[in-house]
């Protein structure tokens, strides 16, 4: 599977994402993403939702940087989000595990 994607529609305001880890709950393949730029910006989505939505490009797309960094980003990092954020969990086989 390919580890970088660019997304159609900003999430949080950013649209480079790198996949971290893959899983398998309740017969569906998960996959958690973390934005490049701000490991606090991460979602997991199913596969389908990664490979057959449309919502997403494998690779990184070169944007101009007001398409790739927001207004929508600066917004959410100006709020306090500091309950929201969550823990990342690296599995043994994934690629960014550098332990």
């Amino acid at each position: 599977m390919e580890n970088f994607w660019t997304s159609n529609k900003n999430i949080n305001g950013l649209s480079h994402f790198v996949l971290i880890n893959e899983t398998k709950e309740k017969g569906n393949i998960n996959f958690l993403m973390v934005s490049v730029l701000d490991s606090e910006i991460n979602l997991k989505i199913t596969y389908e939702e990664l490979v057959n939505s449309g919502n997403w490009h494998k690779g990184w797309i070169n944007l101009p940087k007001h398409q790739s960094i927001t207004e929508e980003y600066v917004i959410y990092k100006s709020s306090n989000k500091l309950g929201e954020i969550k823990e990342i969990f690296v599995n043994e086989d994934s690629a960014f595990n550098i332990s």
